[in-house]
């Protein structure tokens, strides 16, 4: 494996263009990294968007070494909370339970706003 230091995401997003997208793990909208797994002839590649670090290039020797890449990569953004949809969706219907329970009594409304018409 190699590694390759790139300072612009216009490098990356060439690179990318000319490319054969396998997989893109990560979201630079919610998270800070974005990794891109792709394929240029022979050569496998993951490109790093990163948002606090050194972007990079990754050249991998063979598939089997890029595939496990990707799997890493992919447990990585697990880790993180709400990575995937489903608990997302989870967390969304638990806060919606919890408003919809909700006793309007239990609402405190300051003194200034009671009287409002």
């Amino acid at each position: 494996m190699e590694v390759i230091e790139i300072t612009s995401w216009l490098t990356l997003d060439a690179i990318k263009e000319v490319a054969t997208i396998i997989e893109t793990i990560g979201d630079l909208q919610t998270g800070h990294w974005q990794s891109i797994f792709c394929l240029i002839e022979d050569d496998y590649l993951e490109l790093g968007y990163l948002d606090t670090e050194s972007n990079y290039l990754r050249r991998y020797e063979d598939k089997e070494e890029f595939d496990l890449a990707i799997e890493k990569k992919m447990g990585e953004e697990d880790e993180t909370p709400y990575a995937n949809e489903e608990s997302a969706e989870s967390f969304k219907e638990t806060e919606e339970a919890d408003y919809d329970n909700e006793d309007p009594a239990d609402v405190d409304i300051p003194e200034d706003e009671e009287n409002i018409t």
